[in-house]
């Protein structure tokens, strides 16, 4: 059954998360090929500023630890799983396939970051048997500054 468009603008949100430096070297550490907890020392060379306090605050134009650019999909990623998962839209998770995601980054973020991240579906839409459906989140800091605007599409095969 096609996923009804009555649904584009739908909100998820607000989600708030604090970063810490540890889920910043955690996650650095994982998609650098390395074992968070175990060692922080990757086989993919992680840029120090993401890893390193010390290395960040004196060698990096950023002057701290900041998070990679990918660190994003841990906390801006929520919309799109609640809209996945929300009853009221009526998915099969089992035909769901995540197709694509795209983020424009803002400010950097920083361990003690208070981020808040609201999303909407920004469009439904159908071809042939695949239905697509693709959610726009949008993560502010604190300070009120945009962090990440992000998008995210699935398919299901219908």
């Amino acid at each position: 059954m096609p996923i009804d468009p009555r649904h584009v603008g739908r909100r998820y949100g607000p989600f708030r998360n604090t970063i810490c430096a540890e889920h910043i070297r955690a996650f650095t550490t994982a998609v650098s090929g390395g074992v968070p907890g175990y060692s922080w020392t990757a086989p993919g060379d992680p840029a120090p500023r993401n890893v390193d306090e010390e290395a960040a605050a004196g060698g990096s134009s950023d002057g701290a630890l900041v998070a990679p650019p990918t660190f994003g999909v841990t906390f801006a990623m929520k919309p799109f799983a609640m809209a996945c998962s929300d009853p009221e839209l009526g998915l099969d998770l089992l035909r769901l396939l995540h197709a694509e995601q795209e983020f424009e980054h803002g400010a950097p973020v920083r361990p003690g970051d208070e981020l808040t991240t609201v999303g909407e579906i920004a469009e439904i839409r159908s071809r042939g048997s695949l239905d697509f459906l693709t959610v726009r989140s949008e993560t502010t800091n604190a300070a009120g500054e945009r962090v990440l605007v992000a998008r995210w599409s699935a398919v299901v095969r219908g």
